[in-house]
Protein backbone atom coordinates (compact mmCIF):
# COMPACT_ATOMS: atom_id res chain seq x y z
CA UNK A 1 0.00 0.00 0.00
CA UNK A 2 1.75 3.20 -1.02
CA UNK A 3 0.22 7.08 0.03
CA UNK A 4 -0.50 9.54 -2.91
CA UNK A 5 0.58 12.94 -1.36
CA UNK A 6 -1.64 15.71 -2.48
CA UNK A 7 1.09 16.65 -5.45
CA UNK A 8 0.55 13.34 -6.97
CA UNK A 9 -3.36 13.13 -6.57
CA UNK A 10 -3.21 16.76 -8.63
CA UNK A 11 -1.29 14.82 -11.51
CA UNK A 12 -4.21 12.59 -12.25
CA UNK A 13 -3.54 9.59 -11.02
CA UNK A 14 -6.30 6.70 -11.66
CA UNK A 15 -9.46 7.53 -9.13
CA UNK A 16 -8.38 3.77 -7.47
CA UNK A 17 -5.14 4.73 -6.75
CA UNK A 18 -5.72 7.65 -4.79
CA UNK A 19 -5.64 6.93 -0.67
CA UNK A 20 -7.10 9.57 1.73
CA UNK A 21 -4.99 9.64 4.90
CA UNK A 22 -7.52 8.31 7.12
CA UNK A 23 -7.83 5.21 4.30
CA UNK A 24 -3.67 5.42 5.12
CA UNK A 25 -4.01 4.98 8.50
CA UNK A 26 -6.87 2.29 8.77
CA UNK A 27 -5.50 0.21 6.46
CA UNK A 28 -2.18 0.08 8.23
CA UNK A 29 -4.41 -0.76 11.45
CA UNK A 30 -6.53 -3.47 9.44
CA UNK A 31 -3.40 -4.85 8.20
CA UNK A 32 -2.29 -5.55 12.05
CA UNK A 33 0.08 -2.87 12.16
CA UNK A 34 0.91 0.04 14.57
CA UNK A 35 1.86 3.51 13.87
CA UNK A 36 4.53 5.50 14.65
CA UNK A 37 4.14 9.49 13.79
CA UNK A 38 7.04 11.48 14.00
CA UNK A 39 6.54 15.24 15.68
CA UNK A 40 8.66 18.56 14.03
CA UNK A 41 8.08 21.49 15.81
CA UNK A 42 9.48 24.18 13.17
CA UNK A 43 10.44 26.23 15.85
CA UNK A 44 13.38 24.41 17.27
CA UNK A 45 14.87 23.50 13.57
CA UNK A 46 17.79 25.57 12.64
CA UNK A 47 18.43 24.54 9.48
CA UNK A 48 17.11 22.31 6.22
CA UNK A 49 20.20 20.32 6.54
CA UNK A 50 19.69 19.56 10.48
CA UNK A 51 15.94 18.24 9.20
CA UNK A 52 16.66 16.13 6.55
CA UNK A 53 19.61 14.74 9.49
CA UNK A 54 16.87 13.82 11.53
CA UNK A 55 14.24 13.30 9.33
CA UNK A 56 15.88 10.68 6.80
CA UNK A 57 16.56 7.95 9.45
CA UNK A 58 13.22 7.69 10.43
CA UNK A 59 11.57 7.68 7.26
CA UNK A 60 14.09 4.52 6.59
CA UNK A 61 13.57 3.14 9.70
CA UNK A 62 9.79 3.08 8.75
CA UNK A 63 7.77 6.16 10.38
CA UNK A 64 4.36 6.10 9.33
CA UNK A 65 3.94 9.81 9.10
CA UNK A 66 4.90 13.36 9.94
CA UNK A 67 3.16 15.35 12.72
CA UNK A 68 3.93 19.45 11.82
CA UNK A 69 3.34 21.63 14.64
CA UNK A 70 3.95 23.15 17.84
CA UNK A 71 2.36 25.15 20.67
CA UNK A 72 3.99 28.56 20.44
CA UNK A 73 5.65 30.91 17.65
CA UNK A 74 4.99 29.30 15.02
CA UNK A 75 4.14 30.67 11.46
CA UNK A 76 3.20 29.53 8.65
CA UNK A 77 5.65 30.35 6.40
CA UNK A 78 8.09 28.27 9.04
CA UNK A 79 5.93 25.47 8.44
CA UNK A 80 5.86 25.51 5.05
CA UNK A 81 9.51 25.47 4.99
CA UNK A 82 9.47 22.19 6.98
CA UNK A 83 6.70 20.96 4.53
CA UNK A 84 8.74 21.59 1.56
CA UNK A 85 11.98 19.90 2.49
CA UNK A 86 9.72 16.76 4.19
CA UNK A 87 7.91 15.98 0.80
CA UNK A 88 11.22 13.91 -0.35
CA UNK A 89 10.25 11.17 1.83
CA UNK A 90 6.81 10.61 0.59
CA UNK A 91 5.15 9.79 3.99
CA UNK A 92 1.96 11.96 4.86
CA UNK A 93 2.48 15.65 6.37
CA UNK A 94 -0.02 16.04 8.91
CA UNK A 95 -1.12 19.59 10.91
CA UNK A 96 -0.82 19.07 14.60
CA UNK A 97 -1.73 22.86 15.21
CA UNK A 98 -1.48 25.02 18.47
CA UNK A 99 -3.29 27.22 16.95
CA UNK A 100 -4.66 28.99 13.76
CA UNK A 101 -1.39 30.07 12.43
CA UNK A 102 -0.59 26.56 12.49
CA UNK A 103 -2.58 25.93 9.28
CA UNK A 104 -0.29 25.55 5.81
CA UNK A 105 -2.07 24.95 2.32
CA UNK A 106 0.92 22.49 1.77
CA UNK A 107 0.11 19.82 3.98
CA UNK A 108 -2.13 16.55 3.34
CA UNK A 109 -4.21 16.55 6.47
CA UNK A 110 -4.29 18.26 9.63
CA UNK A 111 -5.83 16.46 13.32
CA UNK A 112 -8.79 18.42 13.48
CA UNK A 113 -8.99 19.00 17.24
CA UNK A 114 -10.64 19.92 19.89
CA UNK A 115 -9.15 20.15 23.53
CA UNK A 116 -12.28 18.76 25.53
CA UNK A 117 -10.51 19.10 28.82
CA UNK A 118 -10.00 22.76 28.64
CA UNK A 119 -11.64 25.72 30.55
CA UNK A 120 -11.80 28.22 27.68
CA UNK A 121 -14.11 27.65 25.25
CA UNK A 122 -11.35 29.08 22.90
CA UNK A 123 -9.46 25.94 22.81
CA UNK A 124 -12.89 23.66 22.65
CA UNK A 125 -14.83 25.26 19.81
CA UNK A 126 -13.37 29.00 18.91
CA UNK A 127 -10.07 27.96 17.43
CA UNK A 128 -11.57 25.50 15.26
CA UNK A 129 -14.07 27.54 14.08
CA UNK A 130 -11.48 30.37 13.41
CA UNK A 131 -9.27 27.44 11.59
CA UNK A 132 -12.29 25.79 9.55
CA UNK A 133 -12.64 27.95 6.68
CA UNK A 134 -8.47 27.60 6.08
CA UNK A 135 -8.82 24.21 6.21
CA UNK A 136 -11.73 24.04 3.48
CA UNK A 137 -9.96 26.87 1.14
CA UNK A 138 -6.60 24.82 1.53
CA UNK A 139 -7.93 21.64 0.74
CA UNK A 140 -6.99 20.26 3.78
CA UNK A 141 -8.24 16.62 4.60
CA UNK A 142 -9.65 17.17 8.11
CA UNK A 143 -9.12 14.51 11.22
CA UNK A 144 -11.60 15.00 13.59
CA UNK A 145 -9.68 14.46 16.58
CA UNK A 146 -10.39 14.72 20.46
CA UNK A 147 -7.25 16.23 22.26
CA UNK A 148 -7.03 15.26 25.80
CA UNK A 149 -4.25 15.84 28.38
CA UNK A 150 -3.28 14.20 30.55
CA UNK A 151 -0.58 14.57 33.81
CA UNK A 152 1.96 16.34 32.97
CA UNK A 153 0.34 18.42 29.91
CA UNK A 154 3.72 20.31 29.48
CA UNK A 155 3.60 23.31 27.16
CA UNK A 156 0.03 22.36 25.29
CA UNK A 157 -1.70 21.77 28.74
CA UNK A 158 -0.06 25.27 29.74
CA UNK A 159 -1.21 27.25 26.85
CA UNK A 160 -4.65 25.20 26.09
CA UNK A 161 -5.54 25.96 29.45
CA UNK A 162 -6.29 22.37 30.50
CA UNK A 163 -7.14 20.69 33.61
CA UNK A 164 -4.69 17.71 33.11
CA UNK A 165 -6.63 14.43 34.14
CA UNK A 166 -3.90 12.73 36.52
CA UNK A 167 -2.38 9.35 35.94
CA UNK A 168 -4.05 7.52 38.84
CA UNK A 169 -7.61 8.43 37.87
CA UNK A 170 -7.59 6.89 34.45
CA UNK A 171 -11.23 6.05 34.65
CA UNK A 172 -12.34 9.97 34.30
CA UNK A 173 -9.99 9.21 30.84
CA UNK A 174 -12.61 6.53 30.42
CA UNK A 175 -15.23 9.61 30.20
CA UNK A 176 -13.68 11.74 27.95
CA UNK A 177 -13.19 9.33 25.90
CA UNK A 178 -16.35 7.78 25.78
CA UNK A 179 -17.63 11.38 25.17
CA UNK A 180 -15.18 12.04 21.92
CA UNK A 181 -16.42 8.75 20.61
CA UNK A 182 -20.30 9.39 21.06
CA UNK A 183 -19.08 13.30 19.66
CA UNK A 184 -18.37 11.52 16.54
CA UNK A 185 -14.45 11.96 16.37
CA UNK A 186 -12.48 9.28 14.47
CA UNK A 187 -9.12 10.20 16.16
CA UNK A 188 -8.43 10.40 20.16
CA UNK A 189 -5.05 11.48 21.11
CA UNK A 190 -4.19 11.29 25.06
CA UNK A 191 -1.40 13.93 25.33
CA UNK A 192 1.40 13.84 28.57
CA UNK A 193 2.95 16.80 26.83
CA UNK A 194 6.12 17.65 25.56
CA UNK A 195 9.12 16.58 27.52
CA UNK A 196 6.98 14.41 29.99
CA UNK A 197 9.29 13.09 32.88
CA UNK A 198 6.46 10.06 32.24
CA UNK A 199 4.69 8.77 29.39
CA UNK A 200 0.55 8.08 30.20
CA UNK A 201 0.38 4.65 32.36
CA UNK A 202 -0.21 1.55 30.29
CA UNK A 203 -2.96 0.91 32.82
CA UNK A 204 -4.55 4.60 31.94
CA UNK A 205 -4.08 3.42 28.27
CA UNK A 206 -5.70 -0.01 28.75
CA UNK A 207 -8.91 1.61 30.03
CA UNK A 208 -9.08 4.24 27.36
CA UNK A 209 -8.69 1.39 24.80
CA UNK A 210 -11.28 -0.84 26.01
CA UNK A 211 -14.45 1.88 25.18
CA UNK A 212 -12.55 3.52 22.47
CA UNK A 213 -14.53 1.41 19.48
CA UNK A 214 -13.58 2.58 16.12
CA UNK A 215 -11.45 5.65 16.86
CA UNK A 216 -7.90 5.64 16.30
CA UNK A 217 -6.45 6.33 20.06
CA UNK A 218 -2.68 7.88 19.92
CA UNK A 219 -0.77 8.84 23.10
CA UNK A 220 1.97 10.66 23.07
CA UNK A 221 4.34 12.62 25.51
CA UNK A 222 7.05 11.21 27.00
CA UNK A 223 7.56 8.34 25.59
CA UNK A 224 11.75 8.09 25.20
CA UNK A 225 12.54 4.71 25.16
CA UNK A 226 11.27 1.37 22.88
CA UNK A 227 10.03 -0.79 25.91
CA UNK A 228 7.79 1.77 26.56
CA UNK A 229 6.23 2.39 23.36
CA UNK A 230 5.72 -1.21 22.86
CA UNK A 231 4.43 -1.20 26.24
CA UNK A 232 1.70 1.41 25.53
CA UNK A 233 0.79 -0.05 21.82
CA UNK A 234 0.79 -3.39 23.32
CA UNK A 235 -1.93 -1.62 26.60
CA UNK A 236 -3.81 -0.89 23.14
CA UNK A 237 -2.87 2.70 21.90
CA UNK A 238 -3.21 2.49 17.54
CA UNK A 239 -0.26 5.03 17.29
CA UNK A 240 2.17 6.83 19.02
CA UNK A 241 3.64 10.15 18.74
CA UNK A 242 7.45 10.96 19.79
CA UNK A 243 9.06 14.37 19.65
CA UNK A 244 11.60 15.42 21.69
CA UNK A 245 13.78 12.58 22.10
CA UNK A 246 13.90 12.66 17.99
CA UNK A 247 15.58 16.11 19.02
CA UNK A 248 17.26 15.16 21.94
CA UNK A 249 18.53 11.67 21.16
CA UNK A 250 17.64 10.64 16.91
CA UNK A 251 19.47 7.33 17.30
CA UNK A 252 16.79 6.13 20.15
CA UNK A 253 14.21 7.45 18.29
CA UNK A 254 15.05 5.48 15.22
CA UNK A 255 15.18 1.98 17.78
CA UNK A 256 11.64 3.30 19.11
CA UNK A 257 10.50 3.49 15.20
CA UNK A 258 12.11 -0.21 14.78
CA UNK A 259 10.53 -1.89 17.74
CA UNK A 260 6.92 -0.31 16.50
CA UNK A 261 7.33 -1.78 13.66
CA UNK A 262 8.63 -5.18 14.32
CA UNK A 263 5.34 -5.06 16.38
CA UNK A 264 2.11 -6.69 14.96
CA UNK A 265 -1.25 -7.24 16.44
CA UNK A 266 -3.98 -9.29 14.85
CA UNK A 267 -5.27 -8.16 11.25
CA UNK A 268 -8.74 -6.75 11.92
Amino acid sequence: MKYLSKERVKKRVKPEERISVHEYVKKKLMMGEKLHLTLIDPDKIISTKELHELASPLAEAGTDAFLIGGSVGISEHEIDGVIKALRTYGLPIILFPGNVTGISRLADAILFMSLLNSDSPYYIIEAPVLGAPLVYRYGLEPLPTAYIIVGYGGAAGFVGKARPIPYTKPDIGVAYVLAARYLGKKYIYLEAGSGAPEPIPSEFVSKASMVKGDTVLIVGGGIRTPEKAVEILKAGADAIVTGTIVEESPERAVSIVKAVKNLKSEPK
